[in-house]
């Protein structure tokens, strides 16, 4: 192709032109986008690609076809040089409240998808691609106001989008409002219609088609009318056209001298290498023809190195379509369908089909393409200096890495034609399949393992039974350098007559094949993985009879026939397929009580609301970046980087020594101590800061850090303590104060001597969790006059961070202004772990008096958090025959790690929802245990989701012993009123408050729970691979209310200024205060005539306007907020009351706006403080819920699906029915995270490695339930509470343990037919699940050589009829 060289780059943002003459060229156009423009909605939630908080639309023009190409893309990963003539469009470029919101924007808030809003507006790029690309389709046209998009589409396009705070439910029905398919009534709660109200697509924001948004502008078009590409030698950033020249670069006598070169195509391997330093030569290939083609003919598909993974499948589809009956077609077909669980789809649009294989070969990447193109028999052409060769992807991959001059320029799947001899065989058929099992079943989670099988089928005429040809068996991503081929097996099983003795033969080889190397985790599961895929794919292929029906009978001859994807039909990940929310609006007193949708939902969906990191950067800003320690216990002997001078744009290293005179070294404190800010000449832990990095970019402060090296000296130190039981040797605890340590209830050793039975010293272990706050933690700090400083924190306690670093600075209190106005997401981990990240920001600014600030990388937030509290649990018990139990005692270890943080608060917090069910007798004996450790803090119901889980793991252990149905022991357990005093004394209420009685009864009837246990155990007497289990599970969760501060002020105009001293996190707690705000004041005016909520703004909190605010935690923060600008309001109606009466008397009626005006004129002091202290009887409250889940697990496996979900909580009266729904489900999935899926894993020194996407995994729209009704119950009048309000923040987390309880069910079904098959009693089968129940864990319980086991008892049980 002629080639136009231009030395400026060219683009567009949201229809702006923009034109860089200079630019670094590993600048990404997220770093572009947040620190040269003012479009801020692209966030950085991991920097991996794995969360899609940074996904924007990418637009390019075909001048030839006259086209537009619409996709997403990550922008965190995606560099702006490889932008040249392209158009960007973000959130803000969709609508904003300037110019309107986009209906995608009104829907999403309307249907109360956002609650922290970090991530909605990369949900709403997501959904908007989606939507552009439907309109390219041959779909009918939809209804007005609709897209060319299904249900399942619209779902599927927020698959690889993170979201930590609503649950995914109502962000899947904003998408689906969209979809022509949508039937509105499975709509959720929503602002558009009420309860009751016609469900109407005139309600809804209208969506036009014709009229949305232009994402390439004309003027872009008509300048790349003559194709320019960006080519500049002075940025090192290189496009060449032709392989040759591509060739000449690589070969040009500088790149031979300790050159870094960087092919870039997508640049999304920097996700996972995380490649930090600068190359010196920048080659984008996408422009050499040869690398771009996909070329179809009759011996197969030829695919260009540079093409796109979403190119790729859907060429493939495309091939597929085009012959849909035949082998290729359905080869094809599979392909796509696996590739398309590769990565998320902003990540797919963009990374490369070669650039995955080169990973692979170079880097011992685990690869999917590699292992399922290997089963294909695929090749590859490379370009080795003038000649072209053509390998195998096998003798590809087998090679040694290959360096950068080695250039793969295309992959080829072929097509194999079956060979008949009609002589002897009767049929012959070729089949492929291929398997994959990761902890998720879509976005960026790597596969434990993947497989891909191609096998020659055929039946003969003098013979019963099939053979096996030509088998490919290729297996990859187990712990090995790359996919391979399982030769042996190939060998032992071709050309041979399939029966079940064959499979096991090859079932046992296999074994000793797929051997994971030694660092690999879950070795033995990855193992029996390639197992179970063996067996899927051959089990159905031997003789019926022998296999017995092997799954489930009529799927066998699918297999054969080739029209099934069998496995992937049942693996295949289904999203929410329906949902139901039952509330009651209370109007008495409105709007309090109405499910208002969720104050500035818009803004935060089009982006333009303001968290900490979107604040402009003042001039002379710096930033900064900590560097901690990596071993658990060490002298510190000093600091240096990498190379011998400090790396670009280093401004200093602050470290204790810094810290000014006066002032103390200390980054965090709780009432129970303070904690260091940086290791003096001790680092304590892995993970303690020892250095705070200030450079001039976020990026140069980044990287610096990573080249940072720590001298370590450990001469003469004692061991660390790293474990619970070291602590103990050690005698390494903190105190308990007396009144926070739980006391004894009834005569533990007078139950034990009246029980019948006894489980004596079980233990129970629980591990940590960390936050996943989509926005990390933030400051931002700017010197003030006066020796003064302004720090802009994303904190959960301004307070506390104004006391921590005025006493790190040594300078007075009032010398500190800590400001918050919304946090993107806290959890707990916004309280204290947030301080030392505001205090060493701060430090920094005052010393260097230049603005400083600073936003953690995720792999430090993750590092230095802490999370969660492991603990390690022994307890013994005495029970009744009934299965009623008489005493419980404790013995529980809590690691708290190096300081005390809130820890000394645990063990009461865990006692507490411990004590739902009647034990008879309690006795606990806890310690919070002093580790060399990262210290551990509050995170979403912290202590209160582990006591209430030992609850239940006592109650499934009585229950496993006695052989009776657990739901029967939980009922018999459950409190009377009477007993629920003697347990929960002071805070048991007033008996008809006790509602869990009546909610247990209620749910067993909504749930129709009793027919589905039925069902299930029906189910799994006809299902051997799957089984199913139900669980219900009731909490009680106390909580106790806090002192908390309000102002109102009003106004000239009649608007209301509240501030409060609690914190949005996207709880929700703005909105109820302005609807309290609004209700309480228009007691002023009864008519109803003003509607006051429009009028109320929250703002930011201020620790120098609103003093007292303390931590905005415990899920009662909301509550106690709007008692406390009811105290304010109530004060303001009382002056201004009077005056209205005053005013009726001279002109009858008066409005709102007149009355304000006249006070104003009238002196009438229209701004109100107020500090509510709740009194001693409605400080602490019993919160009550419960859950039904029924899951369905893969003995094959391990993977666990949630088929439903069914709660119902007491909200007591709910102050917005909306935003509470929106908490129980967030809470409840967020448990789902800890029961099953999240491993917050350290290594021997205890320094985290889970430290990304790509190895901590929260739930996604695919992983949670499939069915998710929601019932909030109004439990009516509540004296002591705030209109008759309770807390739902956190007590609902603790149900989601019915998904754990549940899968402890289906497994013990799942060990009772093993146990059958292996000859065993099957009567008492008493296990431990562990938390999380990950997939490994799940399958060595059902056994991870099950399938030898059925394979064995199947052929014992042939040899025995043979015998007789």
């Amino acid at each position: 192709m002629d080639k136009i060289e231009g030395k400026k780059l060219v683009f567009a943002i949201n229809g702006e032109r923009f034109e860089l003459s200079s630019i670094e060229p590993s600048t990404t156009l997220l770093e572009f986008l947040r620190y040269q423009t003012r479009f801020r909605s692209a966030k950085l939630g991991c920097g991996e690609g794995g969360c899609g908080a940074c996904v924007v639309l990418l637009s390019k023009y075909d001048p030839v076809l006259d086209q537009v190409e619409d996709f997403t893309i990550s922008s965190c990963l995606t560099l702006l040089c490889s932008l040249n003539g392209c158009s960007i469009t973000t959130s803000e470029g969709l609508g904003n409240s300037k110019d309107g919101f986009h209906p995608i924007h009104q829907r999403f808030a309307g249907f109360h998808a956002s609650q922290c809003g970090f991530c909605t507006p990369g949900m709403c790029m997501s959904l908007f691609s989606a939507l552009c690309n439907s309109e390219k389709t041959s779909m009918p046209e939809p209804p007005p106001g609709f897209a060319k998009l299904t249900i399942s589409e619209a779902e599927k396009a927020i698959a690889g989008n993170l979201c930590r705070c609503t649950g995914y439910r109502p962000i899947a029905d904003a998408c689906k409002s969209f979809a022509a398919d949508v039937d509105l009534e499975d709509l959720g709660l929503n602002s558009f219609w009420g309860k009751g109200e016609n469900e109407c697509a005139s309600k809804l924001p209208f969506y036009c088609r014709r009229d949305d948004i232009c994402t390439f502008p004309e003027f872009l078009k008509r300048e790349i009318k003559n194709k320019i590409l960006f080519n500049s030698e002075e940025y090192s950033w290189y496009t060449p056209v032709s392989v040759e020249e591509l060739q000449s670069l690589l070969g040009s006598e500088e790149a031979d001298y300790g050159t870094r070169v960087k092919l870039v195509v997508g640049n999304t391997g920097m996700g996972y290498y995380k490649e930090l330093g600068h190359c010196n030569k920048y080659i984008d290939i996408r422009h050499i023809p040869e690398l771009s083609i996909i070329r179809r003919d009759s011996t197969g598909i030829e695919i260009g190195a540079a093409v796109s993974i979403s190119r790729a499948i859907q060429a493939l589809m495309e091939e597929s379509k085009g012959r849909p009956q035949s082998y290729e077609g359905v080869v094809f077909k599979k392909i796509a369908d696996h590739m398309d669980k590769i990565g998320s789809k902003f990540i797919r649009n963009t990374a490369s089909l070669g650039g995955n294989l080169v990973m692979a070969q170079r880097n011992q990447f685990p690869s999917d393409i590699a292992t399922i193109l290997l089963a294909a028999g695929a090749l590859v052409d490379l370009q080795i200096g003038t000649k072209r060769i053509k390998l195998t992807l096998e003798e590809f991959l087998e090679s040694p890495p290959f360096d950068f001059k080695i250039i793969l320029l295309t992959a080829r799947i072929p097509i194999l034609e079956q060979t008949i001899d009609v002589s002897s065989k009767i049929q012959s058929r070729l089949l492929f399949e291929t398997y994959r099992a990761a902890p998720r079943p879509l976005g960026n989670a790597l596969p434990y393992l993947n497989a891909a099988f191609f096998a020659q089928v055929s039946t003969y005429k003098d013979c019963d039974g099939v053979i096996l040809e030509g088998l490919r068996l290729a297996f990859g991503a187990y712990g090995t350098k790359h996919a391979i081929r399982a030769r042996k097996v190939e060998e032992f099983l071709n050309g041979k007559l399939l029966s079940l003795g064959l499979l096991f033969e090859a079932i046992k080889l296999l074994r000793g094949i797929i051997v994971p190397e030694d660092h690999v985790s879950h070795p033995a599961y990855r193992s029996s993985l390639a197992v179970s895929f063996l067996l899927d794919f051959l089990g159905p292929l031997v003789d019926n009879s022998g296999m017995d029906g092997y799954v489930n009978g009529p799927q066998i001859d699918a297999k054969v026939e080739n029209n099934s994807d069998k496995f992937y039909d049942a693996m295949r990940p289904s999203f929410l397929s329906s949902a139901k929310q039952v509330v009651e609006v209370a109007k008495k007193y409105h709007p309090v009580g109405e499910p208002i949708k969720k104050a500035g939902a818009e803004i935060q969906a089009s982006g333009e609301a303001v968290y900490v990191d979107d604040i402009p950067s003042p001039k002379d800003c710096l930033y900064g970046a900590f560097i901690y320690s990596t071993r658990p216990l060490a002298r510190v002997k000093g600091i240096t980087f990498k190379s011998s001078s400090p790396p670009d744009g280093v401004v200093g290293v602050i470290t204790v020594k810094e810290i000014p005179k006066g002032g103390d070294n200390v980054g965090a404190r709780s009432i129970f101590g303070d904690e260091p800010l940086f290791a003096d000449n001790l680092t304590r832990y892995a993970g303690q800061p020892i250095g705070f990095v200030v450079a001039d970019t976020q990026k140069h402060a980044n990287m610096a850090a990573d080249c940072a090296v720590v001298e370590y000296d450990t001469e003469n130190l004692e061991p660390p303590v790293l474990t619970v039981e070291e602590a103990v040797k050690k005698s390494s605890f903190f105190q308990i104060p007396p009144f926070l340590n739980p006391k004894q209830i009834g005569n533990f050793s007078k139950g034990m001597a009246e029980s019948d039975h006894k489980i004596l010293s079980a233990e129970i272990r629980l591990g940590s969790q960390y936050y996943f706050y989509l926005e990390t933690q933030t400051a931002f700090a700017v010197p003030d006059e006066d020796n003064c400083i302004v720090v802009y924190s994303s904190s959960q306690c301004p307070e506390n961070a104004q006391i921590v670093i005025a006493k790190c600075l040594g300078i007075p209190h009032h010398n500190v202004r800590v400001i918050t106005r919304r946090v993107g997401g806290g959890f707990g981990g916004k309280a204290i772990r947030s301080l030392p990240v505001a205090t060493a920001c701060a430090l920094a600014a005052h010393n260097l008096q230049r603005p400083v600030r600073i936003y953690l990388d995720r792999k430090t937030d993750m590092i230095m958090a802490g999370g969660r509290h492991p603990m390690k649990i022994n307890f013994s018990v005495g029970f009744k025959s009934n299965g009623i139990i008489t005493a419980l005692h404790l013995d529980i270890l809590i690691n708290a790690g190096i300081s005390e943080d809130v820890s000394p608060v645990i063990p009461y917090n865990m006692i507490g929802p411990l004590k739902k069910y009647n034990w008879g007798a309690l006795s606990v004996d806890m310690k919070v245990c002093r580790t060399n450790h990262t210290s551990k803090s509050a995170m979403r119901a912290p202590g209160e989701v582990q006591g209430s889980y030992i609850a239940e793991a006592v109650i499934e252990h009585v229950a496993s012993t006695l052989s009776m149905e657990v739901d029967s022991v939980r009922e018999k357990n459950l409190h009377t009123f009477e007993s629920l005093k003697v347990f929960y004394e002071g805070a048991s209420g007033e008996a008809f408050e006790y509602t869990l009685p009546y909610v247990m009864d209620r749910l067993v009837s909504s749930s129709n729970f009793h027919q589905r246990v039925e069902v299930i155990r029906q189910f799994n007497c006809c299902n051997k691979w799957k089984k199913r289990g139900i669980s219900r599970i009731p909490i009680v969760h106390p909580v106790m209310v806090r002192p908390t501060p309000g102002k109102v002020s009003i106004l000239n105009d009649g608007s209301v200024v509240v501030e409060v001293g609690g914190i949005e996190l996207g709880q929700g707690l703005w909105t109820k205060v302005k609807q309290m705000a609004a209700f309480s004041l228009g007691q002023v005016l009864l008519d109803g005539s003003n509607n006051l909520l429009e009028r109320v703004r929250v703002i930011q909190a201020d620790t120098l306007s609103l003093i007292q605010g303390g931590f905005t935690s415990g899920s009662t923060t909301s509550e106690s907020s709007c008692e406390a600008v009811r105290l304010c309001c109530n004060a303001l109606v009382e002056r201004l009351i009077p005056l209205k009466e005053r005013l009726q008397e001279q002109m009858g009626t008066v409005s709102w706006d007149m009355l304000i005006l006249q006070a104003h004129l009238q002196a009438v002091n229209l701004s109100s403080s107020a500090f509510y202290v709740p009194d001693i009887t409605s400080a602490h409250y019993l919160n009550y819920g419960a859950a039904v889940s029924e899951v369905e697990i893969d003995l094959l496996t391990g993977a666990t699906m949630i088929l439903r979900t069914d709660i119902i909580y007491d909200c007591g009266q709910s102050l917005n029915p909306a935003v509470d729904l929106g908490q129980i489900e967030g809470a409840f999935v967020q448990g789902i995270g800890f029961f099953m899926l999240e491993e917050y894993l350290t290594n021997s020194d205890g320094l985290v490695v889970s430290e990304g996407t790509w190895t901590y995994k929260i739930p996604t729209i695919d992983t949670i339930p499939k069915q998710f009704n929601v019932e909030i119950l109004n439990s009516g009048h509540h004296q002591r509470r705030v209109l008759s309000s309770k807390a739902s923040g956190e007590p609902p987390l603790l149900l989601a343990v019915s998904v754990h309880c549940a899968t402890r069910a289906a497994i013990k079904e799942a060990r009772k037919q093993v146990l059958a098959w292996n000859g065993s009693d099957a009567s008492n089968s008493t296990f431990q699940l562990e938390v999380p129940a990950t997939m490994p864990v799940v399958k060595e319980l059902c056994g991870l050589d099950n399938v030898e086991s059925y394979l064995q008892s199947l052929l014992s049980n042939r040899q025995k009829l043979s015998l007789s």
